[in-house]
């Protein structure tokens, strides 16, 4: 019988969050850049955070959280400058299985 995931990979649980931008997160975003970032770093380096980036459209931003639960990962991105400075406004949250090297 062949294995289903090849040897060297295996697929992790993580929750991708959507964040939309404000109409004008333009104006928003500069004030608050450099303290969101920063964070985002952190959680990435502590292994909380495998991915983050803000769409070219500047439509909003991904995320993608290693967390128990959807509340939890939500509950990570909501505790984020952006949300208290009007930036991000809307989310949407999803599972995904995350292809990675063993």
């Amino acid at each position: 019988m062949a294995r289903e995931i090849p040897e060297g990979l295996a697929v992790e649980s993580v929750w991708v969050v959507e964040a939309d931008y404000a109409p004008d997160a333009a104006e928003r975003r500069p004030a608050v850049r450099g303290e969101h970032l920063a964070r985002i770093g952190r959680l990435m380096a502590d292994g909380t955070i495998v991915l983050a980036g803000a769409y070219a459209d500047m439509s909003g931003s991904l995320v993608v959280v290693r967390a128990a639960s959807e509340e939890a990962a939500l509950s990570i991105v909501k505790d984020d400058v952006y949300v208290r400075a009007g930036v991000w406004t809307d989310f949407r949250v999803r599972a995904m299985g995350s292809v990675t090297l063993t």
